[in-house]
């Protein structure tokens, strides 16, 4: 899978699968952008990525995954190569460093 290529993909949609628990045919993809995105990113198939990108743009996701307040370590890693977005600079990093692991961990 090449996201660099999204472009070439304009027929991609994302599956409403990934949304089931809200009405669609309502549903604002933009101020719902961070559920969008956290979705595709934790779930989402070539598919439902080339349809973010397409909507949203590289930057603009890169920007949305910026102030994620959660991602599990595997994905917030691959954003962070893909998007060229320092861990630093990510909202679920520092939530994640800041919580204080129990004492037996």
């Amino acid at each position: 899978m090449n996201l660099n290529r999204y472009k070439e993909h304009p027929d991609a949609r994302i599956d409403p699968g990934l949304l089931w628990e809200y009405d669609l045919t309502a549903f604002d993809y933009q101020k719902m952008r961070q559920v969008v995105v956290q979705r595709v990113v934790e779930r989402g198939f070539p598919d439902d990525w080339y349809a973010a990108l397409d909507l949203y743009g590289k930057e603009g996701m890169a920007e949305i995954i910026r102030t994620l307040p959660y991602l599990n370590d595997k994905d917030m890693n691959f954003v962070s190569v893909y998007f060229d977005i320092p861990l630093s600079e990510m909202k679920c990093y520092e939530l994640k460093r800041s919580r204080q692991a129990h004492w037996n961990s």
